[in-house]
């Protein structure tokens, strides 16, 4: 890649700081205030200022995002994490060399801190009036322009901190999803519950029905996979004796990428001893409610343009009473495969010959229930096949106590009374091996070690698992997963001569 004229330009500039002895790139900053520090400063004293100069300087530091330049005098926008402050640059409070220099070598994207006292102008704004002006780092590429239409939304996630720079709207999203996990996590914390980890490399994978991604651990010469769940080992440790434990860790599934699917995500889980999937429930909405709460100041908010309501309690619908009456057909009575499927194909169902009877079941729901599911709502009560660790319903062998959350027609999580009973575990476990054979690439392998788990015995318990990436993008309104992942995955480019190339002589002069 050639490097573009004003990166040529700004290289220039470059040689001439360090010609002139000047670092571009010092070790040390001596801000005393962030922005919005100075912001609230001034603010707190302005009454008693009497339209004069705040007495107390302050120090600001930033990227400078927009300069006007007035002759004698420079406006500029200064942005860091808190914000942006104006900073007025007069050639009487610089010095003509000062003044003259920073005309010249200073560009927009360059990070300066600005000592200075503060004002407002006439027009009502916050300044800082600089005596003194320093460079901390100068950028070589200039900040982006906004980012406009579809074509440059690979750009944006290739160079996030591009799209960080130049949009706010962007920065807002990823502030919305930490404030997200620390709620998720005050939220457990105060109820009892004990953060933990689990390995993300494991001997065998499980948990959920996906492909996982594989590695080979050299040095004992035997094949790992990266973690598709937490769940199996988190309910180890129910087994060991904890009684409420989580872990907000990554997850991957060796699958297709599409709106609502990355490779590499974010799950929540928590597993709580003595409760079963009703008291889940109950704890998920609350949990979810407290998230929304702690993240946008509200309970409800718009997704896809839906008016969204997260009020408590949301509806209960059981899985086979919702396909009824979106399709008709009543999973316990049509048990031939052969004959679901060609029900579900004259639906206009996405399935296959070859498709084994859960993963129909699963299909059919996808297509007719979940894009109707807009209010809160908690499907429940699945068909035993579609849930091998799910424990069965004592007043329907045939379903398990299983129930998933849906918002606006997403899918936000899943969750069960567990199973804890170790011979219907392992004949669950055959099952999956059946699926399998018969062409289930994402049924389980049988876990011999979970199973041996639980025949130390494990008390009643409900556990649930939700997306952190799907929550965030229900609560800022972003279609697409990626959105919400600050560097989602991509196909590598090759784009023959690299940056390293063009920079290299720029190194040696």
């Amino acid at each position: 890649m050639a490097l573009s004229e004003h990166q040529e330009r700004r290289l220039e500039k470059l040689r001439e700081l360090r010609s002139q002895g000047i670092d571009p790139y010092p070790p040390r900053s001596h801000r005393t205030h962030t922005a919005q520090e100075a912001l609230d400063r001034f603010a707190s004293v302005e009454d008693g200022l009497g339209g004069e100069h705040d007495s107390e300087p302050v120090t600001v530091a930033g990227r400078i995002m927009t300069i006007r330049d007035m002759g004698r005098s420079i406006f500029c926008t200064l942005q860091d994490g808190s914000g942006s402050i104006q900073l007025f640059l007069r050639r009487n409070d610089l010095g003509e060399e000062a003044h003259t220099w920073f005309k010249r070598m200073i560009d927009m994207g360059d990070f300066v801190e600005a000592t200075g006292h503060l004002f407002r102008t006439r027009m009502g704004e916050i300044t800082v009036q600089a005596s003194e002006v320093k460079l901390l780092s100068k950028a070589l590429t200039p900040p982006p322009e906004k980012w406009h239409g579809l074509s440059d939304v690979e750009t944006r996630y290739r160079q996030r901190y591009a799209d960080l720079i130049s949009n706010e709207e962007v920065r807002d999203i990823f502030i919305k999803r930490t404030k997200v996990v620390r709620a998720m996590r005050s939220f457990l914390d105060s109820r009892g519950f004990m953060e933990v980890e689990t390995p993300t490399l494991q001997p065998l994978y499980g948990g959920a029905a996906a492909r996982p991604f594989t590695s080979h651990y050299h040095t004992l010469d035997q094949t790992f996979y990266l973690r598709i769940a937490d769940e199996l080992y988190l309910k180890r440790l129910i087994v060991g004796g904890f009684e409420r434990v989580y872990e907000i860790c990554k997850d991957f599934r060796n699958e297709g990428i599409d709106g609502r699917h990355s490779p590499e995500f974010t799950m929540i889980e928590f597993y709580i001893a003595y409760a079963d999937y009703n008291d889940v429930m109950e704890l998920t909405e609350q949990m979810i409610v407290h998230c929304a709460q702690e993240a946008l100041g509200t309970t409800s908010f718009t997704y896809a343009g839906h008016e969204i309501d997260l009020t408590p309690p949301w509806p209960r619908v059981t899985l086979r009473q919702a396909l009824l009456d979106a399709t008709g057909i009543d999973y316990l009575e049509v048990r031939d495969q052969k004959e679901l499927y060609e029900e579900a194909k004259r639906l206009g169902a996405d399935v296959q010959p070859a498709d084994v009877w859960p993963r129909i079941v699963d299909e059919l729901m996808k297509t007719f229930v979940r894009p109707n599911l807009i209010q809160p709502t908690f499907l429940i009560d699945y068909p035993v096949a579609l849930s091998p660790l799910a424990k069965r319903s004592p007043d329907n062998p045939e379903v398990v106590e299983r129930f998933q959350p849906f918002i606006a027609g997403v899918e936000a999580g899943n969750a069960f009374t567990e199973l804890n009973d170790p011979l219907d575990q392992l004949s669950r476990f055959l099952e999956q091996v059946r699926d399998r054979e018969a062409g289930d690439e994402d049924a389980m392998p049988i876990d011999e070690d979970y199973v041996n788990a639980l025949m130390h015995g494990m008390p009643p318990t409900g556990g649930f698992g939700l997306g952190v990436d799907r929550l965030v993008m229900l609560f800022t309104d972003q279609q697409n997963i990626r959105e919400v992942i600050l560097f989602p995955h991509l196909r590598t480019k090759t784009t023959g001569l690299g940056l390293a190339d063009a920079l290299e002589p720029h190194i040696s002069s």
